[in-house]
């Protein structure tokens, strides 16, 4: 018997594909099947699955045109025929025992979900891993319903807004056909997490959260801007798919409909502010409309947020041209402050080092973002060390 499926969605990956599946077909429970859906990758991903097919009977690879992340997951999820569903993108790796303990706890349990923490994976400038944790250590492993078990609405706030991270749980197959939990299959992988998570959570009856962490999130290519018209509104498109789920299931709705607005408000903010610069505005003017209509049919609640986040939502529905200019000149005076920075380090480093280094823009870029991801203390220790060397630190 197939205790869990694991589904790999694949698209150009070749450069991490063996690392991945090496983590999948070692892993220390045997009864699983390995479904590896190739999106018509264009470079060598198609072989390598097809070699670890050749070599393990429990990999079965369908390869398919390219039609985006959704359909992939679909395909994947109505392929499989083990007791519990997993999900191990084509770019990540587990730990050895996480389909293990993650089905033991699932099968004693009769759980619907089980979902543990992760890893924040750097392989740059050197290999390193970050624990993120999802649950504290009073929730840990409490068999939770999460559409009726909260006292506040907080509380229900905090734990809808977690992390979607599909990928560092296991759901049980049964539970998703029978309510018909799909993807959504819009172009590109754009959000299709959120929704599927979102659904998963409102229609669970038994879910438990590990503070164990298994799998490891490559973190190489984050933090990229979206320069892409076609990706703005991807995220709004998710959430219109969340709210016509609702739609449909109206006891739910009446539980979750704030909690949803609430959410969508900070999915939306982080998307303004990865849209490259070009997009940010007509993003801003459908995020405002949808307020304006949410505040108007009282599906927006105060209650439900924060007193500055409140404030913040108001003036982008009240008028998003004022909102958005002032977030410009704010971006602006930043970027006004760091060129000052930059020529401040660039006189004192020049002194101090005369004409060992070359400081240029790139470096004070580099520079800053290594404090954000790695902290003062490291970002230091390897900058003083191509220093020492005498090396161009860019």
């Amino acid at each position: 018997m197939v205790k869990v499926s694991i589904v790999v969605p694949v698209y150009n990956v070749q450069k991490y594909l063996r690392q991945c599946m090496d983590s999948i077909v070692n892993q220390t429970l045997k009864e699983i099947e390995v479904i590896c859906v190739d999106d018509g990758s264009t470079d060598s991903s198609g072989k390598i699955l097809d070699a670890y097919a050749a070599k393990d009977s429990r990999v079965r690879v369908i390869h398919k045109k390219n039609s985006g992340y959704g359909h992939s997951m679909n395909i994947g999820f109505a392929e499989a025929t083990g007791e519990y569903i997993g999900i191990v993108e084509s770019d990540d790796y587990a730990e050895l025992n996480m389909f293990e303990t993650l089905y033991e706890v699932a099968h004693k349990n009769k759980l619907d979900v089980a979902k543990s923490a992760f890893y924040l994976y750097y392989s740059v400038p050197k290999e390193r891993n970050e624990k993120f944790e999802i649950v504290s250590k009073v929730m840990e492993r409490r068999t939770i319903c999460p559409s009726t078990d909260f006292q506040s609405n907080m509380e229900m706030v905090e734990f809808y807004n977690m992390k979607p991270t599909i990928w560092s749980a296991i759901y049980r197959k049964d539970f998703i056909r029978e309510n018909k939990i799909t993807f959504l299959e819009t172009p590109g992988a754009s959000y299709q997490d959120a929704g599927f998570n979102f659904k998963v959570m409102a229609l669970a009856k038994r879910v438990q959260l590990l503070q164990e962490a298994f799998l490891h999130y490559r973190q190489d290519a984050e933090g990229s801007s979206i320069n892409s018209k076609g990706k703005v509104f991807c995220v709004c498109d998710e959430y219109a798919e969340m709210h016509r789920f609702l739609d449909e299931h109206p006891v739910i709705k009446g539980r979750l409909e704030y909690v949803l607005q609430r959410i969508k408000f900070d999915s939306y903010m982080w998307n303004y502010e990865r849209l490259g610069k070009r997009y940010k505005y007509i993003f801003l003017e459908r995020a405002s409309e949808e307020y304006r209509e949410g505040i108007k049919n009282g599906t927006i609640n105060w209650d439900y947020f924060e007193d500055y986040k409140w404030d913040t939502m108001m003036k982008i529905a009240e008028d998003p041209v004022a909102f958005h200019t002032k977030a410009e000149l704010r971006a602006q005076r930043m970027e006004i402050h760091w060129k000052k920075e930059y020529e401040r380090i660039r006189h004192s480093w020049t002194y101090k080092v005369g004409k060992c280094i070359t400081i240029t823009p790139r470096f004070i870029r580099r520079f800053v973002r290594c404090v954000f991801r790695h902290g003062l203390k490291y970002t230091f220790t390897i900058s003083l060390r191509e220093l020492r060397e005498g090396k161009t630190f860019e």
